[in-house]
């Protein structure tokens, strides 16, 4: 690899060992084995570069989450639709519980979006491409098969529970919902059954 390839994997390694705002130029440099001149040459700056790392860390961790071993018996084209939702968050959830680093780093950065404008832009023009790739993950599907309605509708409900379910595994991760729990749930409020009868059928 090049300075370049180099100084993006050093910061990818802070990103995870030192978290977003506590790396510095020399942290990188440190991580990375390239000087400390390479980083204004090819990123313009260390805040540029780290931006750069996040979105990579999240493209890759993404691409990964199909690779996780289990549930996949009920991965199949002909598994009912809450099975497949059921056993593709399973596989997320594994990643949740075992890469606590990674969404450390993850929740850190969604409390520097306000204050920090360029992160947000950065972090706001890979969103959409996230949610179709979400989706072409859940639907196991190329990305390019994926319409723009529904990487914007389905892709930003996956994201939404996702980044809640990121915090929630920070907070309290004894009590994770499995992904059946995560079935359960949507079937039960699209029937109308969130208090375990049909809505409006209560005394």
């Amino acid at each position: 690899m090049g300075h370049r390839e180099d100084l993006l994997e050093g910061a990818k390694r802070c990103l995870l060992e030192k978290g977003y705002a506590r790396t510095t130029a020399r942290d990188i440099v440190a991580a990375s084995g390239a000087n400390l001149a390479s980083i204004g040459y090819h990123y313009g700056s260390k805040d540029a570069l780290m931006r750069k790392a996040f979105i990579a860390s999240c493209e890759e961790w993404g691409a990964s989450v199909s690779e996780v071993p289990g549930a996949d018996e009920a991965v199949t084209a002909g598994a009912e639709p809450l099975e497949r939702f059921a056993a593709f968050w399973d596989k997320v959830l594994q990643r949740l519980a075992t890469e606590r680093e990674f969404i450390a780093a993850q929740v850190e950065v969604l409390g520097l979006l306000p204050r920090d404008e360029a992160l947000r832009e950065a972090i706001g023009e890979a969103l959409p491409e996230g949610g179709e790739g979400l989706v072409a993950l859940f639907e196991g599907v190329p990305d390019t098969e994926v319409d723009a309605e529904s990487a914007r509708v389905v892709g930003s409900f996956y994201q939404a529970l996702l980044t809640g379910l990121m915090v929630q595994s920070l907070i309290n991760p004894d009590v994770m919902p499995s992904g059946r729990d995560l079935a359960t749930a949507l079937r039960r409020v699209t029937a109308g059954e969130v208090l375990g009868q049909p809505k409006g059928d209560g005394a």
